[in-house]
């Protein structure tokens, strides 16, 4: 029987793998796709040949399914249609009131801008540049003016009990190290409390350690926070082994907003300017003064965003949109606007589909492979330039991102470009690959309803991108 069984995955793999040719691709694709795995999963696959501008391979492409991550092929290409390569967010700082004698008799006032990438680092530039007009000493408060955005911390849909997960980052315009904190535990003596740092250094979090520092078990910490009570008290639980050191992790941070005035008081203060006044949310008032402005250009974004699947880089460029075209508070809802006028100008009906948010982190959205093909060949053919930035921003099979260790060793390497898309039961990928006899075809494919065995499901997407890269 065992005989049997490794003669039957003998012929397949021969039948699969022996020359790929478009009069036998159909089959092929067929017989990957006929898998019992797809007895109880559904499959959608859209397949175009965009230098001989031809369907090649079609299968279920007008189902609605959740399209986890590939929701970001949606979103970064309608900010490139819309915003253009050249747009940036913007961060700025104000002050209001008057200066005497190195004395600031008035409030800061950092303006949000929705820049995902903004750091501790930046920050340290806007320190400086209050520093050199020569402040010593803040008479005043420190504001942060978040009145870009609506109220709305989450995307519609989101799962209550994926936080504290830094794939579900509380939104705001005044963004700060992903808002996110980085958690470190370190080894001490056998069976003493182990210490526990933050990075950045800050002491706006109240850390409860009840972790213990042990020899002869392995390292199982459990890094969280009271995500029940919406605060930010780090939890540290469990046992980390003396000869592991250190221990490291990533929580999400609720009102990040709040986080990002903290350390930029804690920052103001390192420089030695002496500030005594509190921090709080304000808008910015209409005679305030300019003192600067961090811009970040979008194309510095897109990358991390569709390579590293970034769930924060999306949602801000999702809402950027909407606050460049409908005004602040910028919604989800007038994100989706731009997104449906991209549909229409691919040729689809936007009104054929639901989306609720620009990562894809919600199961409420519902799109095809049709659209999502729609869209990559509509930029392939008549957005030259943008489909060159588009593409390079998605991940490049065995080499970065999220397909870093995915199709080695095949034709796909270092050649094939897609975005990945992952959420519970759900696998998709999406994107362009160039086939052995040099045709660029871009793809759709997306599996859903499978449990516990995504491993299964990139399996038969890594198969089928291979058998594309074979095409001859």
């Amino acid at each position: 029987m065992k005989n049997k069984i490794l003669f039957a995955v003998f012929f397949v793999n021969l039948f699969l793998f022996a020359q790929v040719t478009t009069d036998n691709l159909k089959d092929k694709l067929d017989s990957l796709t006929s898998s019992s795995f797809f007895d109880t999963a559904a499959v959608s696959i859209d397949v175009f040949d965009l230098t001989s501008n031809k369907i090649l391979y079609q299968k279920n492409n007008k189902l609605l399914l959740h399209p986890a991550s590939n929701m970001k092929v949606l979103t970064t290409a309608t900010a490139l249609f819309f915003l253009g390569k050249d747009f940036a967010f913007e961060t700025s700082l104000y002050y209001d009131g008057f200066i005497i004698d190195s004395t600031l008799y008035g409030n800061l006032y950092f303006v949000g801008g929705c820049d995902p990438d903004f750091t501790t680092t930046d920050l340290r530039i806007f320190v400086s540049s209050i520093k050199y007009m020569g402040i010593n000493r803040i008479q005043g408060n420190i504001y942060g003016d978040v009145s870009m955005l609506d109220s709305l911390f989450w995307g519609d849909g989101w799962m209550w009990n994926d936080d504290p997960s830094t794939d579900f980052p509380y939104l705001t315009p005044l963004t700060i190290n992903d808002n996110a904190v980085k958690v470190h535990v370190l080894a001490c003596e056998i069976d003493s409390t182990p210490k526990v740092v933050v990075e950045p250094a800050t002491n706006f979090f109240k850390i409860e350690n009840f972790a213990r520092t042990v020899i002869g078990l392995r390292t199982s910490l459990e890094i969280t926070r009271d995500f029940v009570h919406r605060k930010n008290d780090i939890i540290v639980k469990g046992t980390i082994n003396q000869s592991d050191s250190i221990y490291s992790d990533e929580i999400n941070v609720v009102y990040p907003e709040k986080y990002f005035l903290t350390l930029a008081k804690e920052e103001i203060e390192k420089f030695g300017i002496s500030f005594v006044g509190t921090t709080d949310i304000s808008p910015l008032p209409d005679d305030a003064k300019h003192l600067f402005t961090f811009k970040r250009k979008f194309t510095d974004v897109i990358t991390n965003l569709n390579k590293q699947s970034d769930n924060l880089s999306a949602e801000m460029t999702f809402r950027a949109l909407a606050f460049k075209f409908y005004g602040k508070p910028a919604t989800a809802e007038n994100g989706v606007h731009l997104i449906d006028s991209l549909i229409t100008i691919a040729g689809l009906n936007p009104r054929n589909y639901r989306i609720v948010d620009g990562s894809g982190v919600s199961h409420y959205n519902l799109v095809s492979t049709e659209l999502l093909n729609a869209v990559l060949k509509y930029f392939y053919l008549h957005q030259p330039e943008l489909y060159k930035t588009l593409s390079h921003s998605f991940p490049l099979a065995g080499v970065d991102g999220t397909l870093k260790r995915r199709m080695k060793n095949t034709l796909a390497e270092n050649n094939l470009r897609a975005k990945t898309g992952t959420i519970s039961g759900v696998s998709a990928l999406s994107g362009y690959v160039t086939t052995k006899s040099n045709h660029q075809l871009s793809f759709s494919m997306m599996i859903q309803n499978h449990v516990r065995k995504t491993y299964r499901a990139v399996y038969f997407l890594d198969q089928i991108c291979t058998l594309l890269s074979e095409l001859d």
